[in-house]
């Protein structure tokens, strides 16, 4: 059964707003490259689970994704392609390899089983105190 979940997508749509800021008036440097690759990562995970894709599933589709971009990257596509002109192609494939973008990546990966963990930790002691209130 289809359930979405609003907290994602909150999430999902702020992440996506500072992308798009950083994308728009950070012109390079360590936010522009390196958190912006750690935030994407994060911004592609709360869309999926936006669709209550169960977190396991939702963490590897997401790694495989940045990994395949980068791979994309490493190959050159967006030359290979003739789309160097076009700057949605340039800029969502983006156009240079770099180990530390995957780097980035699975630091965001990281932040995001962090913050899921701590997340089942204070619901399952809410419930916890729950149940003892009814008991």
């Amino acid at each position: 059964m289809f359930r979405f979940n609003s907290t994602y997508f909150f999430c999902f749509v702020a992440l996506l707003i500072t992308e798009i800021c950083i994308a728009m008036y950070v012109s390079g440097g360590f936010i522009r490259h390196s958190l912006g690759d750690f935030l994407v990562v994060i911004l592609l995970y709360c869309f999926i689970r936006c669709f209550n894709i169960k977190l396991v599933t939702a963490l590897v589709i997401t790694l495989l994704f940045a990994y395949m971009v980068e791979l994309l990257q490493y190959f050159n596509v967006v030359e290979k392609l003739h789309l160097q002109q076009n700057r949605v192609a340039s800029t969502v494939i983006g156009t240079s390899f770099s180990w530390g973008d995957i780097l980035a990546y699975n630091l965001g990966m990281v932040l995001v089983i962090i913050i899921e963990k701590l997340a089942q930790c204070i619901s399952s002691r809410s419930q916890q105190k729950a149940d003892r209130r009814l008991s």
